[in-house]
């Protein structure tokens, strides 16, 4: 019998602000944080939404008895466990989506539901040439694996960002060449990721990648790296984190299919 889950942790804001012109960053902090894990930056996480007016006490009854809360996927960006802090980035899509809409009006005081965190999404380096793509949605978890790389890794990240001003400061190793690539409507097709990986001078070696964004490029870029390139699975990382036109219940539905298939 598998055991009970738990129910989300209750966290709230102690910082926000907007990182770059379209990404929010949400520094949030409680107690449960001293019991998760170190290192867990880029894994996966769940945040669950207050309704808009919600009092504090009735979102955390709500987390405990149910229903279930809007719950959206996010990425550790920072975890600060000795602080009982972590930081969690959200794109800015305006006021349309929830999640947007809620790290949007957050303010110190502010709060949310927490479970998480999940594995790392590469949890060891050992290749001779590492391909990192990211969108928008995806540059915390790029960043996060670029950061933990070792200092004397090679190799290339390709960014996609709505703004030029949307380019982070990245602790990336020197030998990684960073590249920044603009699309300014994120709800219009894009090929250019796509096309830079094709461009890309693949290596002899072993290659290692961190690939996520919109599921329509990824599954492009998943049949070139894994189809004509003939990369191993436990070489890659490479996940569709949202589907254009699609909001997230339905895209982890199709995802739940295409896994079954």
């Amino acid at each position: 019998m598998n055991p009970p889950k738990k129910s989300p942790y209750l966290l709230q804001v102690v910082d926000v602000w907007h990182l770059t012109p379209n990404m929010i960053r949400v520094t949030l902090a409680g107690d449960a944080i001293a019991t998760m894990q170190s290192g867990c930056e880029g894994a996966n996480c769940k945040v669950f939404l207050p309704e808009a007016g919600q009092s504090q006490a009735a979102f955390g009854a709500q987390l405990m008895n149910g229903p279930r809360p809007t719950v959206r996927t996010y990425t550790v960006r920072h975890m600060r466990v000795e602080d009982r802090e972590m930081d969690i980035d959200f794109v800015d899509h305006g006021d349309a989506g929830p999640a947007s809409a809620w790290a949007r009006a957050a303010k110190i005081g502010s709060f949310c539901g927490f479970a998480g965190p999940g594995p790392v999404k590469v949890p060891e380096f050992y290749a001779d040439r590492y391909l990192v793509v990211a969108d928008m949605s995806a540059l915390p978890v790029a960043a996060a694996t670029l950061e933990a790389m070792p200092r004397d890794a090679q190799g290339d990240a390709f960014f996609e960002v709505t703004h030029i001003d949307d380019a982070q400061d990245m602790n990336a190793p020197d030998g990684v060449r960073l590249h920044w690539l603009v699309h300014p409507d994120p709800h219009a097709p894009s090929t250019q990721l796509i096309d830079a990986v094709h461009a890309w001078n693949w290596p002899t070696g072993t290659v290692q990648t961190c690939i996520a964004g919109e599921s329509g490029v990824i599954k492009a870029l998943r049949s070139y790296v894994t189809g004509e390139k003939g990369l191993a699975k436990q070489d890659c990382y490479i996940s569709g984190y949202w589907k254009m036109g699609l909001i997230e219940d339905e895209h982890q539905q199709m995802k739940r299919a295409e896994a079954a298939a």
